[in-house]
């Protein structure tokens, strides 16, 4: 019987109570880098619209400017046309087309306030959505190292790497909260502008 007890294999040792906070402690730095991501992606996606419009509304106004400088160009001929008429109707023909043209060009000028404004404001607004989704960014940085260091930890039995692995991961959840619930309070959106139309509507 002796022999027995001798030869009965020796128990498993127990696993260190720390191992267990470190499994629960990734699957929150987990959770907060899958969200981090989501919402980092949509930022990016808001970013990258943003950029588009601004380019189609800098391309419209660049229109704009060519048909306005068109008309000041047919202007200035009719005018030295008008000049040069020797009979009233001749001249009241060319002055008609003078103000039909200056007309336009004052139209042009109202449209071009216009679509500045739009072109501005989704400027800044690609620049908002880029800067809030670089919070996002660093977010995940932080929280992957914490992840990957907390997985080291794990395998290695070494709880140092768990230690700076949390570190990093409060780090990533610090940049989380501010890029989520907190920069929109410190750093307000741009303010869509309020053109004229709709200015004169309101009233």
């Amino acid at each position: 019987m002796s022999e027995t007890k001798k030869d009965a294999p020796a128990a498993a040792p127990a696993p260190d109570a720390w191992t267990k906070w470190v499994a629960l402690s990734t699957t929150l730095l987990a959770v907060c880098a899958a969200f981090a991501t989501l919402k980092g992606g949509s930022f990016s996606t808001k970013t990258q619209l943003a950029t588009v419009s601004a380019s189609n509304k800098w391309a419209y106004y660049q229109a704009k400017s060519l048909k306005e400088t068109a008309r000041d160009t047919e202007s200035t001929i009719i005018k030295v046309i008008e000049a040069a008429a020797n009979t009233a109707e001749a001249k009241a023909a060319a002055r008609k087309a003078i103000d039909h043209a200056d007309e336009e060009i004052k139209r042009y000028k109202a449209e071009k306030a216009e679509i500045m404004k739009d072109a501005v404001y989704l400027d800044s607004e690609a620049a908002y959505s880029q800067a809030r989704g670089g919070n996002f960014g660093l977010a995940i940085m932080f929280l992957q190292i914490a992840i990957m260091l907390s997985a080291i930890a794990a395998l290695m039995k070494k709880k140092v790497f768990w230690v700076i692995g949390l570190c990093a991961g409060a780090i990533g959840v610090s940049y989380l909260t501010y890029a989520w619930p907190l920069y929109e309070k410190l750093n307000p959106p741009p303010v869509a502008p309020v053109h004229a139309d709709a200015a004169k509507a309101a009233k």
